[in-house]
């Protein structure tokens, strides 16, 4: 990532973006390693502990769609085809520059795209387990972030040692903590920052090659919003406190975050798998084995994948009280069968609450814009 300050807007964060593009050949040809992820099970800190950079690729707009439908059906999730088209049509040089990607068995969609993806770049896959309460599934799961681990090992020509694995939990046990710090400091009434800031600037950090740095930003950014906070500044008093749960919302930072603010909703906290609810979950750094507490952290970690997902809907229910919400939209991308499905359970909960909840299935297109801007003005002037 460059030295500028961290993105305010979504035109920030694009070109953000683009300067790290530039930013990423200067860095391979320097020697740098760069492995390439897609999902919050991918157990970064291995990643970190082999010398490499971790830099995530999930496509968030439809730009490559059109090419991706080439090989892939066209009703699928707009993540898998936005992330396989930028592969296919070279135009993301993080892919391009990637040593090796990093995917995982979450979905049917992801899992038969990594076996296309396999044809552009090398492929290392996680299998993960369909739940996390029976012990085998543990063991299972321990057993994938093993060979992972001896798969850098491998590729690299390195050993990675356990005071590498600390040191690397260390760093990002930092970086969860600081995160969190900022996502505190929007319990504030009215929230001193504004929500596509926020949103802005949780995807700036998947394509930061230095953790210790972005944490740093991080840091310095929850300092300036905690300020605005205490002097009791921040967005409009009287726009009405927003949760955004459901997919990963990269790729509708504008669609959906921008609209919500534009129609007198403040988005106050997010529920996605970069949220809160994910970067609480720390390892266990004194852990006897190290290896394990890692592997641990991560099969803990509440996706509609899992079944059962009650954690989720727990936790889900236990920020919309802490941050004193008005109401929850629950993002859907097309295609995505697990979170839609599970939205029945997450709509239940959330009314049983008594807390008005919205459920909005769209994909990364502006074909339904209008009818999402309609939407959400509606719910968000009934609260």
């Amino acid at each position: 990532m460059t030295d500028t300050a961290l993105p305010t807007t979504f035109e920030e964060f694009n070109e953000q973006r683009k300067a790290s593009f530039m930013k990423v050949k200067e860095f391979k040809e320097s020697g740098g390693r760069l492995v390439g992820f897609l999902c919050s099970y991918t157990p970064l800190e291995i990643i970190d502990a082999a010398g490499a950079a971790a830099v995530g690729l999930c496509g968030t707009s439809d730009e490559t769609v059109s090419v991706a439908e080439t090989m892939l059906p066209a009703n699928l999730c707009p993540l898998i085809k936005s992330t396989y088209g930028f592969a296919l049509s070279q135009k993301c040089p993080f892919t391009y520059f990637s040593d090796l990607i990093v995917g995982e068995t979450t979905c049917d969609g992801k899992k038969k795209m990594y076996e296309l993806l396999g044809d552009l770049k090398d492929v290392h896959v996680l299998h993960l387990p369909q739940g996390n309460q029976r012990p085998h599934e543990a063991e299972s799961w321990y057993a994938e972030v093993k060979l992972f681990k001896e798969e850098l090992e491998r590729r690299f020509g390195i050993q990675i040692t356990d005071a590498d694995l600390r040191a690397a939990a260390r760093r990002r046990n930092e970086l969860r903590r600081a995160l969190t710090d900022l996502y505190e400091v929007q319990r504030a009434t009215p929230a001193p920052m504004g929500g596509v800031e926020l949103m802005s600037t949780i995807m700036a950090g998947t394509f930061s090659f230095d953790v210790s740095e972005f944490t740093q930003k991080v840091r310095a950014l929850a300092g300036r919003y905690r300020a605005v906070a205490e002097a009791g500044q921040g967005v409009n008093p009287t726009a009405k406190r927003i949760m955004l749960t459901g997919c990963p919302s990269g790729g509708l930072i504008n669609k959906v975050g921008r609209v919500i603010e534009e129609n007198g909703g403040s988005i106050v906290c997010l529920d996605d798998c970069s949220g809160e609810r994910t970067n609480r979950m720390l390892v266990e750094e004194d852990a006897d084995d190290i290896l394990r507490a890692i592997a641990d952290r991560y099969l803990s970690i509440n996706c509609s994948v899992m079944t059962p997902n009650s954690g989720r809907l727990q936790n889900t229910l236990a920020m919309a009280k802490k941050y004193q919400v008005d109401g929850v939209v629950d993002c859907i991308l097309t295609a995505c069968h697990t979170f839609n499905i599970e939205a029945a359970h997450m709509q239940q909960a959330i009314e049983a609450a008594n807390i008005p909840y919205l459920k909005l299935e769209t994909d990364y297109s502006t074909g339904d814009t209008g009818q999402l801007e309609t939407r959400l003005a509606a719910f968000i002037e009934m609260l």
